[in-house]
């Protein structure tokens, strides 16, 4: 299971399976191929087959660094909420 380190789009494959759980909470492996769900997202893993793909998004514009940063936002809204409620 090789984690992908960026999202990016599928040009070449071979019986690709990824395990998209991180992202989506989903356990059922998808198939990826070049005529249907060509998008491979940073943060899953590859279970099965090979391919190559086209790097689209890295480190925080990744789909992966979206949500990372959204919780971040979050918990650092929560974090200013107790600072000022001690205050």
């Amino acid at each position: 299971g090789d984690l992908l380190p960026a999202d990016g789009v599928l040009i070449q494959g071979n019986d690709l399976k990824i395990d998209e759980s991180a992202l989506t909470g989903e356990s059922d492996h998808v198939r990826k191929s070049l005529d249907k769900d060509p998008l491979l997202l940073s943060g899953t893993h590859v279970m099965e087959g090979s391919g190559r793909m086209v790097v689209t998004a890295v480190g925080v514009n990744s789909q992966s660094g979206i949500i990372f940063t959204l919780l971040g936002a979050a918990g650092d809204d929560e974090d200013d909420k107790r600072d000022r409620k001690g205050d």
